[in-house]
């Protein structure tokens, strides 16, 4: 998919902000620095579309980024961040949820872990809720660039270990550094619409 028009639409805290349309949806659900804004400014090949912040933790609000009128990106609160009150991180998972469980228009699932580490708990936790819901998704693994290229099989078993996955062919590695595995991730994406 070539990408003419990408915008940012709006942030919104409750389900009566999200936009009123029925235009498909995918979430980018991920730790606080795993880099969700990165991924999607490469992915669509823009660099400051979706605001990026040396500070983990930043995005405390769901951001709508609209693709071509096709389909939006959708930013969730990264999770795991510890340097914010509990009350904040439980009013961020409640925001989460509603957005999951009620989103009419969410029709994918993308969850962003850094390939660098071992899933944590919160990763294998985050992964086992999305894949108990009737929601396709995908694992992209980013910070590809960080790795040694001869490293990479070690690290993608990290992650066959630690999801319990039967295979590495639902894991994706991604730099937005560079941009490799986007052409993977496209597939995914296209592969999606095709069907539909």
């Amino acid at each position: 998919m070539h990408v003419n028009k990408a915008e940012f639409e709006i942030s919104a805290v409750k389900l009566n902000q999200y936009p009123s349309d029925s235009i498909p949806e995918i979430a980018l659900i991920g730790r606080s620095n795993v880099g969700k804004s990165s991924f999607i400014n490469r992915i669509i090949q823009r660099s400051k579309l979706a605001r990026t912040s040396s500070q983990p933790g930043k995005t405390q609000t769901i951001n709508f980024y609209k693709i071509n009128d096709l389909f939006r990106f959708v930013d969730v609160p990264g999770y795991g961040y510890a340097r914010v009150s509990k009350s904040e991180r439980q009013a961020w998972e409640k925001m989460i949820n509603q957005y999951i469980l009620h989103r009419e228009n969410l029709q994918m699932v993308f969850i962003l872990m850094d390939i660098r580490h071992e899933p944590s708990t919160l990763d294998q936790e985050m992964y086992q809720y999305i894949d108990s819901l009737d929601i396709p998704f995908a694992v992209i693994l980013t910070k590809l660039d960080k790795i040694k290229k001869n490293q990479l099989n070690k690290h993608l078993s990290y992650f066959k270990k630690g999801l319990k996955l039967p295979t590495t062919d639902a894991l994706f590695p991604f730099s937005s550094d560079t941009g490799e595995g986007s052409e993977d991730i496209w597939e995914v994406i296209d592969g999606y619409f095709d069907e539909e």
